[in-house]
C-alpha cells in the first residue's frame, strides 16, 4: 500500500525525522490559507501516487497570495499519468546546501533489508543506477541483527563529511529502520534528503510503501488506504473477500489460490491466449463469492471467454458448482465458459454442473486449449 507524501511525512515526524512545515489543501483558497504561515512564499506540490509529478509541472514555487492561488488552481486541475490531482501539499521553502538520496527497502532475493545511499539526491534513482551506478552505494542489513553503527559509518564516511553530519545521517538511518520494521514497510525513501545551511538534515520528499499482508496488524495504517491506488473493481473484490487485479487480455480467469491463479495465467499465455485478470476466490468459496466474481468480470467488455480452474482443498467443488449454476440462471451469461474442476467433492460438483447442462474438464491443459480457441472465435 502506497502512502501520499503528506501521509509518509506524518510517519517521519513520528519517528523523529525532520521534515518541512507543511499543510495539506484541496482547493486554491485552502492553499492560500496554508501559505499564510510561510509569508505567502511556499512550494505547492501535487499529491498523487505516481511518479513524474515534478517533470509534469506538479511541484512549483509560489510567491505571493495570488501566485499561490493560481499555482494551486493549475495543479489541482492537472492529471499526472492519467491520475487527477485532488490535493496539494503547501510547504515552507527550505534553503538547500546539498541533496542526498537515502532509502531502505526489502531485498527478497537476499532475504535482507538493503540500505541505499547516494550523494546525488533529487534525481531519478532508477536513471542514476542506469547511467552512473558508481554514485550509488548499498549495505545489506540482516533483520535479526539490525543496523550496524560501524558499517553505516564506513558507508557514509565520504558522503556526509561535515563534522557532526555523519552522526545525524546515521540517526536518520536508525529512524528509517525503526519505521520500516515496526510498520511492516517494504520501502521507506527520502529523495532528496537535504543539508541546510544551518547543518540540519531535512526530508524534502517522502515515499513509504507498506506490505498489504501486514495491514491487519496496523488498523491505523489501514485507514490510510487510498482509493487512487486501486480500481473500483479491485476495491469491490476486496469487499467480497476476492483478490482481483485487472489486466489487458481477453480471457477471464476465476481460480482458487494465488499460486494456482498465477500458474493458470502462465499456461494461458503458453497456449497463445491473453488473461484479462487475476482473480483468486480464496480457500473457502461460497456460491455468493462465485457470483460476485462473475459480476466483476462481466463488466469487462474485452473478455471473450472465461476459464474457471478449481483445485478443491478447503474449497469445495460443489460450492463452486452451485455458484456457477446461479450465475448461469441469473446473469444469463453469453460468454463461452470452460470449467476445470478437481478435488474436494468433485463428484458432487460435476453432477450439479452436468445436471445444468454444463460440461467439466478434469485436466487443465485441455481446458486451457479450449478456452483459448473459444476466445479467438467468440
Amino acid at each position: 500500500m502506497k502512502l501520499y507524501e503528506y501521509q509518509a511525512k506524518t510517519l517521519f515526524r513520528e519517528y523523529g525525522i525532520k521534515v518541512p512545515e507543511e499543510e495539506i489543501a484541496d482547493s486554491p483558497e485552502g492553499a492560500v490559507e496554508a501559505a499564510k504561515k510561510f509569508n505567502d512564499r511556499s512550494i505547492v506540490k501535487a499529491q498523487v501516487l505516481v511518479g513524474g509529478r515534478g517533470k509534469a509541472g506538479g511541484v512549483l514555487l509560489a510567491e505571493g497570495k495570488q501566485s499561490v492561488r493560481e499555482t494551486a488552481s493549475r495543479i489541482l486541475s492537472m492529471n499526472i499519468q492519467s491520475v487527477p490531482v485532488r490535493r496539494v501539499l503547501v510547504s515552507e521553502v527550505v534553503e538547500i546546501e546539498r541533496e542526498y538520496y537515502l532509502s531502505l527497502t526489502v531485498d527478497r532475493s537476499k532475504r535482507n533489508i538493503v540500505l541505499i545511499v547516494s550523494a546525488a539526491g533529487g534525481v531519478d534513482i532508477e536513471e542514476l543506477a542506469r547511467t552512473n551506478p558508481e554514485k550509488i552505494r548499498t549495505l545489506f542489513i540482516e533483520p535479526p541483527a539490525g543496523v550496524s553503527e560501524e558499517k553505516v559509518r564506513i558507508l557514509f564516511h565520504d558522503i556526509f563529511q561535515r563534522a557532526g553530519l555523519l552522526k545525524k545521517a546515521t540517526n536518520v538511518v536508525h529512524s528509517l529502520y525503526a519505521l520500516l520494521s515496526q510498520k511492516d514497510c517494504v520501502l521507506v525513501e527520502i529523495n532528496p534528503l537535504v543539508l541546510t545551511p544551518s547543518g540540519d538534515l531535512v526530508a524534502l520528499d517522502a515515499k513509504v510503501i507498506i506490505d498489504d499482508n501486514a495491514l491487519f496488524k496496523h488498523p491505523d495504517l489501514e485507514a490510510l488506504r487510498n482509493s487512487e491506488e486501486y480500481s473500483s473493481d479491485e476495491l469491490e473484490a476486496k469487499q467480497y473477500g476476492l483478490s482481483f487485479v485487472g489486466l489487458d487480455g481477453t480471457i477471464g480467469c476465476i481460480v482458487n489460490g494465488a499460486g494456482l491463479a498465477m500458474a493458470t495465467m502462465d499456461i494461458i499465455k503458453l497456449f497463445g491466449g491473453d488473461p484479462a485478470n487475476f482473480l483468486d476466490v480464496g480457500g473457502s468459496s461460497s456460491p455468493e463469492k462465485v457470483m460476485h466474481a462473475f459480476q466483476i468480470l462481466t463488466r469487462n467488455k474485452k473478455i471473450t471467454a472465461v476459464l474457471i480452474n478449481i483445485f478443491g482443498g478447503i474449497t469445495r467443488c460443489d460450492d463452486i458448482a452451485h455458484g456457477i449454476v446461479q450465475v448461469k440462471n441469473s446473469l444469463k451469461l453469453k460468454l463461452p465458459l470452460v470449467i476445470r474442476l478437481i478435488g474436494t467433492n468433485e463428484r458432487e460438483g460435476r453432477k450439479i454442473l452436468e445436471g445444468a447442462g454444463i460440461s467439466v474438464h478434469e485436466d487443465l491443459v485441455p481446458a486451457v486449449e479450449e478456452v483459448v480457441q473459444l476466445s479467438e472465435t467468440f
